[in-house]
């Protein structure tokens, strides 16, 4: 593709003397390979066009660049528009590179060397993670598979909250829970803290709703969570906080994410000091003082009025974020740190977000909400306040039942691929409706389908006596070259996906690859065919793609399913 963007560039500046950026499309293939529009810009810039307009332009062009080595044919469509075909021999180049593990080195890497730091979870304590969270999770790690397939420096990390409100509604309930005795919370299964955890936190939920004394206690609780004042207190407050991080780091690497940092895992208790710090500095420059509260309003930057500091002196969750984006550029002074979160907390970022940069101008333009929807089950929303929430160990687990229900055998490896794929495949913003048994479909749009697919290339490569590396003539039958074609897009997907941070496009390809991939395969033989040798290679380099795009979804693909 840079090879005719370049040779439409050169020739454009000869004939006509005119600097451009040439952008080419992907045409209906019995068109071409690529389409530019580059005529029709041309006409409106220079100075004595052509009689014959963009036309004839087009037919300057083309005339110019037909002879170049990588283009079979050029021709003028319509009223003038440059269509080409790639030769065999660029084409087979492309299946080469991927057949020798050289497809990446395809890439314009738009952030080589650039430093990002990415939250890629950031579930509370003292609850069971739960189907958002999973959401967030997912979509964070791929969004950071995609910046490190750009050329950029990644640190994965999280941010979790280990003081405050939700503190003190489980803190009540465990309280009440052990009457003193602490030995009671070792009598809980392993298997069953999550849940546990989950109606400790929905009781004390419900209790600080309906009791007006008991949400004094609550409050009070959830005060101690920055400085305990019982060794009881203490005791329970780290044996939960210690099985809280233990259920998430093993539920995200269930999920298919990359491990966080070493020192990556940041917690409120943390930042709050700072955030604090930050915000008394910045009064009334940027905060201003109401009823003892120091105020942000944010609602003149596009968000609203919010409290940083509340008048008990004590910082909140806007403050400690200042903390968190101090906090990381320490660690790691990034360009850009990003933080995924759901579309209901875009508002409170676009506050958070101005204030930081006011407060600290060396921040402008660093960190960047992404906002995502929301996953909705036949219960609709799920609501992590009120405890009413759908646990993502409950949605993994029926996923496995609904595989075996279809005949598969228990594969967390399938069940994640299934669970990420039905989450990525959704533009980013839109609400994913999850149905289980679409999830694991081996004959839908699913990851399980793509997963087979990738398991089936194996075995056609496994049944071969051949190894790739004999010769062959570079030349392609139609449904051989509609299938080349289609893989020499996915650089160009790649770089859309990273570009937009949008892993839905990597979805839709891989999905329309495999089904171009099927047509191939119905038409033609690969073991025992005198084109054996050139075919396995299309086999290899659709098997390579398909690996290389559930990779950077976060998606296994097996050998065997």
């Amino acid at each position: 593709m840079n090879d005719i963007k370049e040779a439409i560039n050169k020739s454009v500046k000869e004939l006509f003397g005119v600097d451009v950026t040439v952008e080419l499309t992907r045409p209906d293939a019995q068109f071409g390979d690529f389409s530019s529009n580059i005529a029709l810009q041309l006409v409106k810039k220079l100075a004595n066009p052509p009689a014959g307009g963009p036309r004839e332009i087009a037919e300057i062009l083309v005339e110019k660049i037909r002879d170049h080595q990588s283009i079979a044919k050029a021709e003028v469509a319509g009223p003038g528009f440059i269509n080409v075909t790639l030769t065999d021999s660029i084409l087979n180049d492309f299946v080469r590179s991927v057949v020798d593990s050289k497809l990446m080195d395809r890439l314009n890497k738009n952030r080589d060397g650039q430093t990002i730091v990415i939250e890629t979870n950031n579930p509370n304590p003292f609850k069971a993670m739960h189907i958002g969270h999973a959401f967030n999770a997912i979509l964070a790690d791929t969004i950071a598979n995609l910046l490190d397939a750009d050329g950029a420096k990644v640190y994965r990390v999280s941010y979790h909250g280990d003081v405050g409100l939700h503190v003190g509604k489980s803190m009540y309930s465990l309280l009440k829970y052990i009457d003193g005795d602490t030995d009671k919370l070792n009598s809980i299964a392993e298997n069953e803290r999550n849940s546990f955890m989950s109606r400790m936190y929905a009781e004390g939920s419900k209790a600080y709703k309906d009791d007006e004394s008991v949400k004094v206690e609550i409050d009070e609780l959830a005060q101690q969570s920055f400085q305990p004042k019982s060794v009881l207190y203490r005791e329970v407050y780290d044996v939960c906080k210690e099985w809280s991080f233990r259920q998430i780091d093993q539920t995200v690497a269930r999920l298919g994410n990359k491990p966080i940092e070493e020192q990556g895992r940041f917690l409120e208790s943390d930042a709050d000091d700072r955030g604090v710090k930050i915000v008394r500095d910045n009064v009334p420059e940027v905060f201003q003082e109401s009823d003892g509260a120091l105020i942000f309003p944010g609602s003149k930057y596009g968000a609203f009025d919010n409290a940083f500091v509340a008048s008990n002196g004590r910082g909140l969750y806007a403050a400690r974020d200042l903390g968190l984006m101090q906090l990381k550029n320490e660690y790691y002074h990034p360009k850009k740190s990003y933080i995924v979160t759901a579309e209901e907390q875009r508002a409170y970022f676009v506050g958070v977000i101005a204030a930081a940069e006011l407060c600290m101008p060396d921040q402008k333009d660093v960190t960047v909400n992404i906002s995502h929807g929301t996953v909705k089950l036949t219960t609709g929303k799920m609501s992590s306040r009120d405890g009413d929430v759908v646990e993502i160990d409950w949605l993994l687990e029926q996923i496995a039942n609904a595989v075996k229900e279809h005949g598969g055998e228990d594969n967390q490896a399938i069940e994640a691929g299934a669970l990420r794929y039905q989450f990525l495949k959704v533009k980013i913003g839109s609400d994913v409706v999850f149905d289980i048994n679409e999830a694991i479909s081996v004959a839908g749009n699913s990851g399980p389908y793509l997963q087979y697919a990738h398991a089936r290339g194996r075995s056609i490569l496994e049944k071969s006596a051949n190894k790739i590396t004999g010769s062959y003539e570079p030349n392609f039958d139609e449904s051989e070259r509609l299938l080349v074609r289609k893989m020499t897009e996915y650089p160009e997907i790649i770089e859309h996906a990273a570009r937009e941070l949008a892993p839905h496009y990597i979805c839709t390809y891989l999905y329309e690859l495999s089904q171009e991939f099927n047509r191939f395969y119905e038409k033609n033989r690969v073991i025992g065919d005198e084109a054996e040798v050139k075919r396995l290679s299309l086999v290899s380099a659709y098997v390579g793609i398909l690996k290389s795009g559930l990779a950077l979804l976060g998606i296994e693909a097996p050998s065997r399913v």
